[in-house]
């Protein structure tokens, strides 16, 4: 196949979206970016080299804005979308009933209605790039077992990969490949913010506090890169994800035991 292939990215504008969108430019791809931060968009397209990139600021919430973003793209593009990484989100954290009306339909409507509406956009065109096109939606190690602290979160990422589960079946026939990344704790400005509003402290400060390791960007836009190239439907990033999908396995119980002793620390605070 001779012609420049294509990804677009939302979630371009920081984090593991700018890593991938990073990653696939460096490698000669035609890189596309969705975010509602102009600037960060800006400063994501200034790290790839070469011509071949594009930005397009929309809300991922935004069904319309959605068919807008891609049929621009496909044209920017030269015609062509090979993969869209369905990947804008945010964190929310902390007791549910601490939680606001706010916060819970913020992070719902973006990390879950917004990657439906994502593939439901995306479909047509990669359709048309058949064989090796690909939905690739970021899900979470949260999506793996319920963490204390993270419902409303942990039950966004549990959607996105049953929808990923789904798609994977629905879409066979078309030949249309669906992935999802599960990453743990990513090194990204996101880790800055706080969990919710009724806290201070950082979720950096609350993955420290717990133990759990911080993986770099790098290694998730390398799986995002492995995952559209490869046969796998879930694919793991860092020790964190790597030791609850093994444990939730093979050690159901003493992982259930853990998340409440979590819980209880959480409680201490």
């Amino acid at each position: 196949m001779g012609e420049r292939r294509a990804i677009f990215v939302t979630g371009g504008g920081s984090g593991i979206g700018r890593a991938i969108a990073r990653y696939f430019g460096e490698r000669g791809w035609f890189v596309g970016l969705g975010d509602v931060d102009a600037q960060g968009m800006e400063d994501t397209l200034a790290l790839i080299p070469g011509g071949f990139k594009y930005a397009h600021r929309f809300d991922v919430r935004d069904r319309d804005a959605w068919d807008l973003a891609l049929q621009a793209f496909e044209t920017a593009a030269g015609g062509r979308i090979d993969v869209v990484a369905n990947n804008a989100g945010i964190p929310v954290a902390g007791p549910l009933h601490e939680n606001t009306r706010e916060e819970i339909d913020r992070c719902i409507d973006i990390n879950l209605r917004g990657v439906f509406y994502g593939a439901q956009a995306a479909l047509p065109f990669l359709a048309k790039t058949v064989p090796g096109s690909c939905l690739l939606n970021t899900a979470s190690a949260a999506g793996i077992y319920g963490a204390p602290g993270s419902s409303v979160y942990c039950a966004t990422k549990f959607g996105v990969r049953g929808m990923t589960e789904s798609l994977d079946a629905e879409w066979a026939r078309l030949g249309v490949n669906v992935r999802s990344l599960c990453p743990s704790f990513i090194e990204t400005p996101l880790l800055e913010k706080t969990p919710n509003q009724a806290t201070n402290a950082s979720i950096r400060t609350k993955v420290m506090q717990a133990g759990l390791e911080i993986t770099p960007a790098e290694e998730a836009a390398k799986a995002a890169w492995d995952a559209v190239h490869g046969e796998k439907l879930h694919w793991l990033v860092g020790k964190t994800a790597h030791r609850v999908n093994f444990a939730k396995r093979w050690m159901p119980g003493k992982l259930r035991k853990q998340m409440r002793q979590m819980a209880r620390a959480f409680d201490r605070e």
